[in-house]
């Protein structure tokens, strides 16, 4: 029916050769590959070519993988309805039942071809080695029987009618190179169990039971021969019955519609339930009814609901190093799905580190480690320590877990900042490995850091030197000084980085034009935490007015002024940088009396050259004799922008004459 271990010399080879193979290729991760199949019938696995067998009723066809899911060949020529896959003792020959040709093909897994076929009875479903033949179920609805095939006769006798007790074809199932063959039906609810003994050749009733369950999804044979595990809808549990007598002997605690059993070679049970928001498998020790490991599927469809397992879509590697799972989603696509080491117990380790901490003072870390599975006596676990001195991880001594699982350290970090404990188990026989981290905010003591020039104002385009200075420090020296412009098109930029001087003072001219954030950055070390200072400068614009128009410039009043005729209208032209919206402001004064009067105050736009020009308009025949002055300025926040100082001009004198 499924892949079950090969006979004990080829076990010992397989176990060796995989041995051999262990020491050199590392454990793999657990996998997922999509499977072009419409349903299952079974998993057969060889261990031998490192090949799995998937029939497919719906498609008529057995499907060919690797371990990784990845399909090597599709067997399709009149596979209609194949169902039940068996493997040969040595892992060379594969049979499969082809229920709609009433049939047992006969596949060669070295070329994985299709050699020849066995015409049986009436639709076979299920095919089991026992006692030196080959069994299989067979039959349509109130027509089941158990059949053979004497595979070591050339002719391959086929013996019909062994038992036609059953409603329909039944499921079999049997031990290794044992004489003992056990038949399920899974057509009735409850269904029936019966033992055989095939010793003679024929099928031999040994015992037979009504269960109290119902709707028999799957059954297996433990390698000892002396327990049966059957996945029905109900009970909510795998059942275990003696092959013996087929009184119940216990069970494996699962969850609701168990579908799926499959039983390593050193007894090590995977069951399987059709479930959505619940473990889908779980792993028992033998003996063991509590489960040490379960997986629940994730979902791979866009709809809600997690992947389910295909009814009898488990089986292992024949030398339990792995467990492979046939799983659909709610769209209808089969995955195939690799669990590697699923035999040994889930394991997990907390950490638990204080928030904060002083450094060079100690501090207590605990945690605990916890399996499904009892840890051995004296199990230890690694510490390792990573901070800013040992990026890559520092070992600690090694921690001795106490009974009830937790463990305490102390720890006196010389290193501030953030400090991480990684605190790890690793793998053996019958656990998984594990690692849990905490992190601590170690204090580190505040640098000193200093730049000059904060608050000061400076002409357009001068050369402006600045010094950062650090002080004392563990090992870091270097310093970052960073210049942001004002204005959203001049982006903070680094001006310069380096080690700081035998004074401790890293400096940079820079060329101011703007309003400028200038930034020292210093990134902090083991011991001293990380700073920056910031020192806020302003930059004038620069600002030149000329005057035309004039018929002579002349000084007078103790001032250079400009004579027009009051004929004339004066022209100022205003120069500066161009920035976008900025305009400048015109003042313009009289003098009366002895002093001068803000006589008005406009804001012209500056074009994208720069250049402003005011054409001073009027009535100049009452102007004469009269004194002006006007000047241009750049105003921070009203001059259309803000990414300068306020800027004002000089004078500009003029009058007017007859």
């Amino acid at each position: 029916m499924r892949t079950r271990t090969v006979t004990a010399a080829t076990t010992l080879a397989v176990l060796f050769s995989s041995a051999a193979l262990a020491a050199t290729t590392p454990a793999l991760a657990d996998t997922s590959a999509p499977l072009p199949i419409k349903w299952v019938g079974d998993v057969a696995v060889d261990g031998v070519h490192r090949q799995i067998f998937i029939s497919d009723p719906d498609n008529g066809k057995i499907v060919v993988t690797d371990y990784a899911g990845n399909v090597i060949k599709q067997l399709t020529t009149d596979l209609s309805g194949v169902a039940g896959l068996e493997l040969s003792a040595d892992s060379g020959t594969l049979y499969a039942a082809v229920r709609d040709m009433d049939a047992i093909a006969v596949v060669d897994t070295a070329t994985d071809t299709e050699t020849t076929r066995y015409p049986v009875g009436d639709k076979p479903l299920s095919v089991a080695l026992a006692g030196g033949k080959l069994w299989f179920g067979y039959g349509g609805d109130v027509a089941g029987n158990i059949g053979s095939v004497d595979i070591a006769d050339d002719q391959h006798t086929v013996t019909l009618g062994q038992d036609n007790s059953w409603y329909s074809a039944p499921v079999l199932d049997a031990a290794p190179g044992s004489d003992t063959l056990i038949a399920g039906d899974r057509d009735s609810s409850p269904f029936s169990l019966t033992s055989y003994d095939v010793s003679s050749g024929t099928a031999t009733k040994l015992a037979h039971i009504h269960t109290n369950s119902s709707n028999l999804n799957d059954l297996q044979v433990t390698p000892d021969g002396k327990d049966v595990v059957v996945a029905s809808g109900a009970p909510y549990y795998h059942q275990i019955f003696k092959t013996s007598d087929l009184d119940e002997d216990g069970k494996y605690t699962s969850g609701a519609y168990p579908n799926a059993v499959a039983i390593a070679p050193d007894g090590t049970v995977a069951g399987g339930s059709f479930a959505w928001y619940a473990p889908d498998i779980y792993i028992f020790h033998p003996g063991s009814s509590e489960a040490v490991r379960s997986y629940e599927l994730p979902s791979t469809a866009a709809t809600t609901g997690s992947d389910t397992l295909a009814a009898g879509g488990l089986a292992w590697a024949p030398d339990g190093s792995r467990l492979f799972a046939v799983t659909s989603n709610s769209d209808d696509v089969y995955s195939l799905r690799e669990y590697d080491t699923p035999g040994r117990a889930a394991t997990a380790v907390t950490v638990n580190a204080p928030a904060t901490a002083t450094r060079a003072k100690p501090l207590t870390v605990t945690g605990t480690v916890t399996s499904t599975a009892a840890l051995p006596a004296g199990t230890q676990v690694t510490v390792v320590r990573t901070d800013l001195d040992a990026p890559g991880g520092k070992a600690l001594p090694a921690v001795t877990v106490k009974a009830d699982g937790s463990y305490t350290f102390t720890d006196t970090p010389q290193a501030g900042g953030k400090v991480t404990y990684r605190v790890s188990y690793a793998s053996d026989a019958e656990h998984t490995a594990a690692s849990g981290k905490d992190t601590v905010d170690v204090s580190r003591a505040r640098p000193t850091l200093t730049l000059n020039n904060n608050g000061k104002v400076y002409a357009y385009g001068q050369d402006v030197k600045f010094t950062a200075h650090l002080g004392t420090t563990y090992k870091n020296r270097s310093v970052e000084i960073w210049a942001d412009p004002f204005g959203a098109d001049k982006p903070d930029r680094l001006v310069r980085s380096g080690k700081v001087d035998s004074h401790g003072n890293l400096s940079v001219t820079l060329d101011l034009r703007r309003d400028t954030k200038v930034t020292a950055k210093f990134s902090g070390d083991a011991r001293w935490q990380p700073r920056s200072v910031s020192a806020s400068v302003g930059a004038k614009v620069s600002v030149s007015m000329s005057v035309s128009r004039q018929y002579r410039t002349k000084k007078a009043w103790d001032e250079t002024y400009y004579f027009f005729h009051r004929t004339n209208n004066p022209l100022f032209t205003t120069k500066m940088p161009y920035y976008g919206g900025r305009s400048q402001r015109f003042d313009f004064q009289v003098y009366y009396r002895g002093r001068w009067y803000a006589d008005d105050s406009k804001y012209f736009a500056l074009a994208t050259s720069g250049v402003s020009r005011v054409e001073f308009t009027g009535n100049h025949k009452q102007d004469v004799g009269r004194r002006f002055r006007v000047r241009s300025d750049y105003i921070n926040g009203t001059s259309g922008d803000t990414v300068n100082s306020t800027t004002y001009g000089a004078w500009k004198y003029f009058t007017f004459t007859s």
